[in-house]
C-alpha cells in the first residue's frame, strides 16, 4: 500500500440476508485529497462507508479487504472499534439535526468525544470546544457553546457537526451528504471549510453526495456507482469531460431543464403589506425585548396557472411567508385568495377553504404518517372535505390520483418506508392534488432528491399544472430546478424583498448584489436557453 493511502476497500461487497447492495468495490483514498463517492438513492454510497467502518446491523454480511492504513479493519477487534472511530476516523452525518442529541447543549455533545479519546474535562475540554468551534468559524462560540441544539441554523448545526467530527484531529473524514438541504452560500461555505480542515490537518476525505455540482468544484476524484456496482473511478475533470460509463453520462444530464408552460393572467392570490413578526420572551426583572420580525412588509401577486419562485438563504423567511399566506401563521396585512380576504376567515369558515390551497412540504418522510398506509393517507384529506363520497368512489379518487403521480396501483397498501424519496414525495403530490386545489405550496420538494429524480419531479410538477390549471408557490435553494418551473421569481434577504421579477431577468441580469451572489454559489448558468 502506498504510504499516502489512508483508506482501501479490495473487493468490498456487503449483503443484507441475501441481497448484495455493494458488489466488489475497489477505491483509495490519500491523505489531503477528496474522494467524492456518487450515485443515486440506493446506489450503495453511505453502506459503503458504513461497512467500512463496521457500522452496520448485525444481519449484514461484509466481505473483501478494508484497510485504514496499515490497519487491517476485517481483523481488530469490537473494542478497539471505539478508540478507532471518532478519533482517527471522524465522521459528519447527512442530517445534523437528527444526529445531534437534543437534550445536550453543544459544550456536552463536542466534550463527550474529548473525554473518550483525549481524557479531557472541564475547564480544559471547555476551551478545547471552544477552539473547535471558532475553527469551524462560529461566530460569538461562548455564547454557542451553551446553545441547544433546536436554538441553531441548519448551517450552524452542520458547523456544530464538523466540530465534533475533526475534534481528535482524525486521519479520515467521512462526510455523507453534508450539505444536503442547505442553502446554495451556505454549501459552499461548508465545503470550504471542509477544504481548508483537510490541508490544515492533512486529512483525506470521503464526500458522498448525489449533487454533482459539487463534486466537480470541491472533490479531487470521484468514484460513480450504480445498484452497488463501481461504474468509474478517476479525476474529476476526466471522468466529467470524458465519461465511460453510460450512467455517468446519464447523472450529467439529469439537469432539470425546459421551462413552464405560458401562465393565466386571472388573478388568483395577492397579498399587500403583509408582515410576520414573532413576540419573544421577556427574561425576569427585564423588559420585553422587541419582537422578531421575520417578514418585512410585502406585497405579492399570483395568477391562475402560474408559479412563483421564492428564494432566499436559511431564515431568509421563505417558508415563514408561505405559511402566513396560507393562514397557518399569524400575520398582519391582507391576504386575498380568489376574491376573498382569507385574513378575515378563522374557524370553520377557513377550514372549509384549506381544500383550494395545499401544501407539499420538504421532508416527505417526516410529513407522511408512518403509520398509515398510502391510500389512508391520501384519501385523509378527501374524507374531511367531502365525507358524502363512499368508500368505492374514494378509492377510485386515490388510484386515478396515484395513476396521475405516476405511481402503481399496488402503492395503496403499501407504508411509506417501503418507498424512495422520489416516491414519497410523490406520495405526497398525490394527497396535494386529490383535493383538487387551486394553489399549491412547495416547500423545498426537491432539495433531498438525487438529479435524476429531482428532472422527474420537475416534469411531474409542471404536467400537473398544465392539465389541472394549478398555481404553485415554489419555495427552493436550488436555482437550476427554479429556473425549470418558475414563470417568476422573488428573492428575500432577513425577511426583505431584494429582487423581484421574471425568471429570464432575475436569473439572467440579476440586479442586486444578493442575488448576483445566490446565482454564482449555485454555479447557475445565466442564459437560459
Amino acid at each position: 500500500m502506498p504510504h499516502d493511502t489512508l483508506l482501501r476497500l479490495d473487493e468490498l461487497s456487503i449483503a443484507f440476508d441475501d441481497v448484495t447492495v455493494v458488489d466488489r468495490l475497489n477505491l483509495e483514498i490519500h491523505r489531503g485529497e477528496t474522494l467524492a463517492l456518487v450515485g443515486e438513492s440506493g446506489s450503495g454510497k453511505s453502506v459503503s462507508a458504513l461497512g467500512a467502518m463496521h457500522l452496520l446491523p448485525p444481519n449484514a454480511r461484509i466481505s473483501g479487504g478494508h484497510f485504514l492504513g496499515d490497519t487491517d479493519l476485517a481483523r481488530i477487534k469490537p473494542r478497539e472499534w471505539q478508540g478507532l472511530r471518532g478519533n482517527r476516523v471522524g465522521f459528519i452525518f447527512q442530517e445534523p439535526m437528527t444526529s445531534l442529541n437534543p437534550l445536550h447543549t453543544v459544550a456536552r455533545q463536542i466534550g463527550e468525544t474529548l473525554r473518550l479519546h483525549q481524557g479531557l474535562s472541564g475547564r480544559a475540554a471547555r476551551s478545547r470546544c471552544r477552539e473547535l468551534l471558532e475553527q469551524v468559524k462560529l461566530p460569538r462560540p461562548d455564547e454557542l457553546l451553551d446553545a441547544w441544539p433546536h436554538q441553531l441554523s441548519g448551517g450552524q448545526r452542520q458547523r456544530v457537526m464538523i466540530a465534533m467530527a475533526i475534534a481528535n484531529n482524525p486521519e479520515l473524514l467521512i462526510a455523507d451528504e453534508p450539505t444536503t438541504a442547505l442553502d446554495v452560500t451556505v454549501q459552499q461555505e461548508i465545503l470550504a471549510l471542509l477544504a481548508e480542515l483537510r490541508d490544515h490537518h492533512g486529512m483525506g476525505m470521503l464526500f458522498i453526495t448525489h449533487d454533482l455540482n459539487l463534486v466537480r468544484r470541491h472533490a479531487d476524484r470521484v468514484c460513480v456507482l450504480y445498484q452497488g456496482q463501481e461504474q468509474e473511478t478517476g479525476p474529476v475533470a476526466e471522468v466529467f469531460s470524458q465519461p465511460r460509463s453510460a450512467y455517468t453520462r446519464t447523472l450529467l444530464g439529469a439537469v432539470p431543464e425546459g421551462r413552464p408552460a405560458p401562465a393565466g393572467s386571472q388573478p388568483l392570490l395577492s397579498a399587500d403589506r403583509l408582515s410576520v413578526a414573532f413576540t419573544r420572551p421577556k427574561r425576569l426583572f427585564s423588559r420585553r425585548p422587541p419582537p422578531f420580525v421575520a417578514v418585512q412588509p410585502l406585497s405579492l401577486r399570483l395568477a391562475r396557472g402560474e408559479t412563483l419562485g421564492i428564494v432566499g438563504e436559511s431564515g431568509s423567511g421563505k417558508t415563514t411567508l408561505a405559511m402566513a399566506l396560507l393562514r397557518l401563521a399569524p400575520s398582519q396585512g391582507e391576504v386575498v385568495f380568489a376574491d376573498e380576504r382569507l385574513d378575515r376567515l378563522s374557524g370553520n369558515d377557513l377550514r372549509r377553504r384549506r381544500r383550494r390551497f395545499q401544501v407539499v412540504f420538504q421532508d416527505p418522510y417526516g410529513s407522511l404518517s408512518p403509520r398509515l398506509p398510502v391510500a389512508e393517507i391520501i384519501s385523509e384529506g378527501l374524507r374531511f372535505h367531502q365525507p358524502k363520497l363512499s368508500d368505492d368512489e374514494v378509492e377510485q379518487r386515490v388510484q386515478a390520483t396515484l395513476k396521475e403521480v405516476g405511481l402503481p396501483a399496488d402503492c395503496a397498501a403499501r407504508y411509506p418506508h417501503e418507498f424512495s424519496g422520489g416516491q414519497r414525495q410523490r406520495i405526497a403530490v398525490a394527497r396535494a392534488i386529490i383535493l383538487e386545489p387551486e394553489l399549491v405550496v412547495l416547500d423545498e420538494p426537491t432539495s433531498a432528491l438525487d438529479r435524476t429524480v429531482q428532472k422527474q419531479l420537475v416534469e411531474l410538477l409542471r404536467d400537473l399544472q398544465a392539465r389541472r390549471g394549478l398555481s404553485y408557490l415554489f419555495i427552493s435553494h436550488d436555482l437550476a430546478v427554479v429556473r425549470a418551473v418558475a414563470h417568476r421569481v422573488m428573492v428575500l434577504k432577513e425577511g426583505e424583498v431584494v429582487e423581484q421579477g421574471s425568471c429570464e431577468q432575475v436569473l439572467a441580469a440579476p440586479q442586486h448584489p444578493y442575488t448576483q451572489a445566490l446565482i454564482a454559489a449555485a454555479g447557475l448558468d445565466k442564459s437560459l436557453a
